[in-house]
């Protein structure tokens, strides 16, 4: 299995994503601020295993704060707690494993509390929030594999799979799921500009684990749809609001409108801490606007004119009507969601 990220002695040990899938590179990250950068950067993205990063880099803050006192030591966590937090707007994971290891603080820090316990503690619930995700994964891979057909094709968009999370993935874990369980499938992973993880990470990732994989350019899908070459969609999701809109990588809408044309099922696949129960719809979601080189370079060679401008928000929502059923750990929700959703809150 892929080991996204890992807490060591030294500090938190990453798989440098932006270099797959030719440089295979496991960066040791020493610092939160350091930890902090290469959520802000994307050595790791998907936001599962940005919650998990962000909550390594509050227990390695402050296992490596030179607090002298208590006070000293809240004044730190609240800088770095704030500085995670401030890395990525849109994926909910991050703030949910942030709000969790500031509940847990609370709980241990008192004035009669050292420095040491209350580290050792942190590292303990980040590896906690680790474990707590490739279980879930899998458990939702098992509620969502039935919902795939025996044999067909299958199009993802992004990568929502072990690099998007601790491990096994979310989308690509219900596809590992179904394969797991005997079902023959093909996946047709669409490049995903501007930063092509579906090209560069879901590709190498199902190569590795010898599951049929074809690439394919981002404006191919609805010609495939057409030809009845498509079966069904599966995606993974940064938000989730409490109606069921999603939002995902740029470029999901487009799939998700397409689908619903051509009659395909569309599937999210998300821990239920991507959910954000808390407000009502999607329009409520904060887009992150991503760096315009993204665009304007590939493989650092520019490919648009100097001088134009583009435009490089890194996510888009997609209405809750065109999305067939939400995957989760808890279970699988269907329309109408502010009902489904609400009801697994309780399971």
């Amino acid at each position: 299995m892929i080991r996204t990220i890992e807490w060591t002695d030294d500090g938190v040990q990453m798989i440098d994503q932006r270099k797959l899938p030719t440089v295979e590179e496991y960066p040791v990250f020493k610092t939160y601020q350091e930890v902090a950068e290469a959520i802000r950067v994307m050595v790791i993205r998907g936001a599962p295993a940005i919650g998990v990063a962000a909550a390594m880099g509050v227990a390695l803050g402050v296992r490596n704060s030179g607090a002298k006192n208590i006070a000293a030591l809240r004044e730190d966590f609240r800088q770095i707690t704030e500085t995670l937090a401030s890395t990525r707007p849109t994926a909910v994971n991050l703030f949910w494993a942030i709000e969790r290891m500031k509940r847990l603080f609370e709980e241990i820090a008192s004035d009669d509390s050292n420095q040491r316990t209350i580290a050792a503690r942190l590292i303990e619930e980040a590896l906690a929030i680790q474990a707590e995700d490739i279980e879930s994964n899998r458990r939702m891979g098992d509620f969502g594999q039935a919902l795939l057909p025996n044999s067909g094709t299958i199009l993802t968009h992004c990568n929502a799979g072990a690099l998007a999370t601790a491990g096994y993935g979310t989308a690509l874990g219900v596809i590992r799921s179904a394969v797991e369980h005997g079902k023959r499938l093909r996946v047709l992973a669409d490049e995903t500009r501007p930063f092509l993880q579906g090209a560069r990470l879901t590709a190498w990732e199902l190569w590795k684990d010898d599951i049929d994989v074809r690439v394919i350019s981002d404006n191919m899908s609805g010609s495939f749809m057409r030809q009845g070459l498509i079966d069904a969609v599966i995606v993974g999701a940064d938000r989730i609001a409490a109606n069921g809109d999603v939002a995902n990588k740029i470029g999901t809408y487009v799939v998700a409108v397409l689908a619903k044309q051509h009659d395909i099922p569309f599937y999210v696949a998300a821990p239920f801490s991507t959910l954000d129960l808390s407000i009502p719809d999607g329009s409520h979601i904060p887009i992150e606007q991503r760096d315009p080189t993204e665009v304007t370079h590939i493989g650092g060679v520019r490919i648009v004119p100097e001088g134009v401008s583009v435009f490089n928000p890194a996510f888009d929502v997609t209405p809750h009507e065109f999305v067939t059923a939400i995957i989760t750990d808890r279970g699988v929700a269907q329309p109408p969601y502010l009902d489904s959703l609400a009801r697994l809150k309780d399971v």
